[in-house]
């Protein structure tokens, strides 16, 4: 791929990404968020951030399956930081619309609320990751290390999905199609690296 359509893949990525934010923002000055802004801004932005981290995974299984798609690997992590910047905007709009940044309410909800505690708890497991996202960090912590500590995705994934089930109404499927993808990725992994085996035994053989 050329340097010119990389950048302008990337301004389409950044473009796209951020339409979501902006329109939360248009909302809010146009007051058209619906008779729930505060629910709105915590779905669309809850929303947004496990689509995000869905798209991240989901680039890995698609080189292993077509070669010519390897340069994906450029967008991995720019998907991924904004996975965790709606996932943050998610939380403070708790914080700051929900629990008015009264620390003794957020403690509360957090030790009673088992949907806010998964949620916490996958929001943790994220920021270490968009720190350490760099290509310094990657020299510092060594490759090995660093793809250990990355793996750590998968579980903040399955604690987001925990937190979207446990949030809406018993009988609601709506978290129910980013389960299914979600899983079907997980099984991918596997079955690809068993593929690749096979296919490489194959081709040993020939």
């Amino acid at each position: 791929m050329s340097k010119i359509a990389l950048i302008l893949l990337k301004t389409l990525t950044w473009i796209c990404c951020l339409i979501p934010l902006a329109i939360l923002v248009q909302g809010s000055i146009t007051n058209n968020l619906g008779p729930d802004p505060t629910a709105q801004i915590e779905f669309a932005t809850g929303h947004t951030a496990l689509n995000l981290l869905v798209i991240s995974l989901a680039i890995t299984p698609l080189r292993q399956l077509w070669s010519r798609l390897s340069w994906l690997i450029k967008f991995r992590r720019l998907f991924g930081l904004f996975a965790i910047f709606y996932a943050s905007i998610h939380l403070l709009a708790y914080v700051g619309l929900y629990a008015y940044f009264d620390p003794h309410t957020i403690l509360d909800d957090i030790a009673k609320r088992r949907f806010i505690t998964v949620g916490v708890a996958a929001w943790l497991l994220l920021v270490p990751l968009a720190i350490t996202s760099t290509t310094g960090w990657i020299r510092r912590l060594g490759g090995k290390r660093w793809n250990q500590l990355h793996k750590l995705v998968y579980i903040a994934v399955c604690l987001g999905l925990l937190h979207y089930w446990w949030q809406v109404k018993s009988g609601v499927l709506t978290p129910l199609w980013i389960t299914l993808i979600m899983a079907a990725l997980f099984l991918a992994r596997p079955i690809l690296t068993w593929w690749k085996k096979q296919k490489g035994r194959t081709a040993q053989a020939a």
